[in-house]
């Protein structure tokens, strides 16, 4: 076996003191099956980035975390990488320019779509008219838009066939973080709306019994963020495609911020990842790594420790360096940084060393401040196959310094 059992934790890679004192929390609160790390895992709010922490009868909305059913999508086009090699400068222009990063949109084009006629936006209704009608309101006005952090559109070179790739990884936006603020504060006591005073990094997971009205609430509400996910990533990838005058041939898309319903050992579970792909025997994945470092599609293996793992692997990198170590810290009033461990001349240098062609970003999402993709999957050989290696040649992302309340 290539992981460690560290107080009942199973860790994959190098286990971070952090991450592991927030999973212990985790394994030591509600009806817990099983609490593991994957190898990309670094500290998150309550439950650990790459933590996945498997429940009977309960689910965990800080599990889920505010950025309900981010994830990634990736297709492989009918052309070949040096198809557009002499336009590539070009298309990355329209890519930033008419896809929408960052907190707002960058044209009027409103996308509709039939999830907003789902019977689950009952939910929303039964908490109050106001919650339904604010929330269907922000999650109609940023359908298909991208975000800010680590949020990005990729076009990548497979290696070894020359094939082109369009990737991307995002997750529910505002309507996602506002669900889930909202479960928060009603778990809490606290009103729907009400601004809640934010999770500590290191208390105990916030927990609903999966039978309870709340938790069934929940459960839908988090479900409906995951098609809503699925729509914006289909949108994009789509706008891209149409960019480029391609077809796609073959795609990948999954979540990993997200709660399923799996049977374990016999045993019915809820297992809540975040920050970690679902790698069952045959299902394939998307992971991304840094903007100057490869990309993978993986597949599950039929192994034990595939199972141990409860069906679990890697959904990046993982970082090494915080947002305000690497960027320094912001003043929004001034729009100015003070500090910072990358300079953007740094940064700049090393992805076009690289063969990149980048359009926005910060230095806090440099390659500087993650781990190589191939440390975490050598963590996870036991458990997952790459099927195919990806080098970008095209990054786009929100901009140095864009505001986001909902970053990550």
């Amino acid at each position: 076996m290539t992981y460690q059992t560290i107080d009942g934790v199973r860790v994959w890679g190098n286990p971070d003191p952090g991450a592991l004192s927030q999973a212990k929390t985790c394994a030591e609160h509600g009806n817990v099956v099983q609490t593991l790390l994957m190898a990309d895992h670094h500290k998150g709010y309550s439950q650990p980035i790459g933590g996945v922490v498997a429940y009977e009868g309960q689910i965990s909305p800080s599990g889920v975390g505010y950025d309900i059913a981010c994830g990634n999508k990736a297709v492989r086009t009918n052309l070949m990488a040096a198809d557009i090699k002499p336009r590539l400068s070009a298309i990355m222009d329209q890519v930033a320019r008419k896809v929408s990063f960052g907190i707002g949109r960058v044209n009027s084009e409103k996308v509709d779509h039939e999830l907003f006629d789902d019977p689950d936006w009952s939910v929303y209704a039964a908490i109050g008219r106001q919650e339904h009608d604010k929330l269907k309101a922000l999650a109609r006005d940023q359908l298909g838009t991208v975000g800010s952090g680590n949020h990005f559109v990729d076009l990548f070179e497979e290696v070894g066939t020359g094939r082109l790739w369009v990737g991307n990884h995002f997750g529910s936006r505002g309507f996602g973080h506002k669900t889930a603020s909202g479960f928060i504060n009603l778990t809490a006591g606290r009103e729907f709306l009400a601004n809640a005073p934010g999770e500590k990094m290191d208390q105990p997971p916030v927990l609903l019994d999966l039978d309870s009205e709340l938790g069934d609430m929940y459960f839908r509400a988090m479900k409906l963020a995951g098609r809503y996910a699925y729509a914006g990533r289909d949108y994009v990838i789509a706008q891209v495609l149409l960019m480029i005058g391609a077809a796609a041939d073959f795609e990948v898309h999954n979540h990993h911020n997200y709660a399923w319903l799996e049977s374990h050992g016999g045993k019915d579970t809820v297992v809540v990842r975040k920050g970690a792909t679902p790698s069952a025997p045959g299902q394939v994945g998307f992971i991304g790594g840094s903007m100057g470092d490869i990309s993978v599609i993986v597949r599950g293996k039929d192994t034990e420790e595939n199972r141990d793992s409860f069906y679990s692997t890697v959904h990046g990198a993982g970082r090494i360096m915080s947002r305000t170590q690497a960027a320094g810290k912001m003043n929004w009033r001034t729009r100015t940084r003070t500090g910072g461990q990358i300079a953007p001349e740094q940064m700049l240098q090393a992805v076009h060393n690289y063969g990149v062609e980048l359009r926005g970003a910060g230095t806090d999402e440099s390659p500087f401040v993650y781990r190589k993709l191939q440390e975490v999957l050598d963590a996870h050989s036991e458990t997952i196959d790459v099927l195919h290696v990806l080098k970008p040649i095209g990054v786009c992302m929100a901009g140095a310094d864009e505001f986001d309340p909902y970053k990550d």
